[in-house]
């Protein structure tokens, strides 16, 4: 299907007057060839990897940008998952290898890095272990590095341990960054169903199914949407919004089809998936809580939000699988509380509670997503807010995830700001009625019965 200037021409509107991006553009890169016993020299070899691969990404984005006119908010680099590289040593801290990540991405200029990982839906290595252990030290000591775990499937079921771990691990995670508005946490996601072509970060790694080096790219375009449901008659009934928000998705991934070429072919590297998720801003217009609100819901956060969000999510991949054929990674509508405009008004409203927002993650993109909570939440309670969350994921065969941020030493009511993209938001109440038995018990959550599929 060929992109005609009369596409380009109205792109070019989109981007000047409804805040249309690239979200990223991510390089994702298989490190598998790097282990060494030695930490050290494996770390040196995952630092020569990145340099040398992501060389020319960056200048290559800024050149399209100029070329094309679409900005291209974020570079980024994908690895393949750390603990599978790490098998070999016998260093118990990898922090290392997290170091030399975070030197490679300053070294060719990409704003974040992803991978430092483990996959442990249905058991865990040493390695593994060693992973999860390392991550509030390595998040600590690093600017652009980012975690993730996956800890349940629908295939597997959860890794309860691994939960429990990981609870307590986000903690860790906060205290070891509370000098700097908790950031850690904020670059700490833990996953269900985690896709291995995902170009957003905090989730994003190199998948084992992946080649060598691919170009994911991830397109982004609330404000549009918005826009084109703002313009609309008040009594448009609701098959006449679907059809427009499907139109304009349509619209928003062919700009990013174009880029996923270029940049593929100017680099030399495999074109991987476009991912179609409305992903918001703290930019005032580029919110995917507005959009719900320009539907017809109130606030974000009453009556009818769900409904609203799930016609949204279906619309747009609907009107995205038309426009290319490499539709992937998560695609569809991020709800990242700190991140949009809107949601943020909503949670200081006190319209916007937890338990709303984990009812909207059955039908979004991902899950809870850089939600604040008070920095005395206990890890029993954050357990059972990963649990919840990830059982939404495995019984309904979607990726729900979750990245919560212990404000140590504030409460409800009080703010943490992250600043540029990670944006500010209010710390929010959470149920404190976790109990003392159930995150204590262990083993795995058994796959359901909808993964018997063969």
């Amino acid at each position: 299907m060929q992109i005609t200037p009369a596409e380009v021409a109205e792109t070019l509107a989109m981007v000047s007057k409804q805040n249309l991006d690239i979200r990223t553009i991510t390089l994702g890169l298989n490190l598998r060839s790097c282990t060494h016993s030695d930490i050290k020299t494996m770390a040196n070899k995952v630092y020569d990897r990145m340099t040398t691969a992501a060389e020319k990404l960056v200048p290559t984005a800024e050149q399209m940008e100029r070329e094309f006119g679409i900005p291209i908010v974020n570079k980024r680099i994908s690895v393949t998952p750390i603990a599978e590289i790490c098998c070999a040593t016998d260093a118990t801290d990898l922090t290392p290898i997290a170091e030399a990540m975070d030197r490679a991405g300053k070294e060719v200029g990409v704003d974040f890095v992803g991978g430092f990982s483990a996959l442990v839906q249905k058991g865990a290595t040493e390695a593994d272990r060693k992973l999860m252990q390392s991550i509030p030290h390595a998040l600590a000591a690093t600017d652009r590095v980012c975690s993730s775990v996956n800890v349940g499937s629908t295939r597997a079921g959860i890794n309860m341990d691994a939960v429990w771990q990981m609870a307590n691990t986000v903690i860790e995670t906060a205290k070891a960054t509370a000098d700097r508005e908790c950031i850690g946490a904020a670059k700490l996601v833990v996953f269900a169903n985690a896709v291995e072509d995902n170009p957003f970060m905090a989730g994003a790694f190199h998948g084992s199914g992946e080649a060598d080096a691919v170009i994911n790219v991830g397109v982004s375009g609330p404000g549009v949407v918005r826009n084109v449901l703002a313009n609309m008659p008040k009594d448009a009934d609701l098959t006449s919004i679907a059809e427009a928000i499907k139109s304009t998705a349509f619209k928003i991934t062919r700009a990013g089809e174009l880029m996923a070429r270029e940049a593929s072919n100017r680099l030399g590297v495999m074109q991987g998936i476009l991912d179609l998720s409305l992903a918001p801003t703290p930019a005032e217009g580029d919110s995917v809580a507005e959009i719900l609100e320009a539907i017809g819901v109130g606030q974000c956060g009453g009556p009818g939000t769900t409904a609203a969000l799930a016609m949204l999510n279906d619309a747009v991949k609907k009107g995205g699988v038309m426009a290319s054929s490499s539709v992937g990674g998560l695609s569809g509508a991020f709800i990242p509380v700190s991140e949009d405009a809107g949601m943020i008004r909503a949670a200081e409203a006190g319209v916007l509670t937890l338990e709303k927002l984990e009812a909207m993650t059955c039908v979004c993109s991902v899950g809870l997503d850089m939600i604040v909570i008070p920095g005395d939440t206990t890890p029993e309670t954050i357990f059972g807010i990963i649990a919840d969350e990830a059982a939404i994921g495995v019984i309904n065969n979607k990726t729900t995830a979750v990245r919560v941020i212990p404000a140590i030493g504030k409460q409800a009511g009080e703010t943490l700001n992250f600043g540029g993209l990670l944006g500010y938001a209010p710390i929010m109440p959470v149920n404190t009625h976790a109990g003392d038995v159930f995150a204590h018990r262990g083993g795995r959550f058994p796959a359901p019965l909808n993964s018997l599929k063969n």
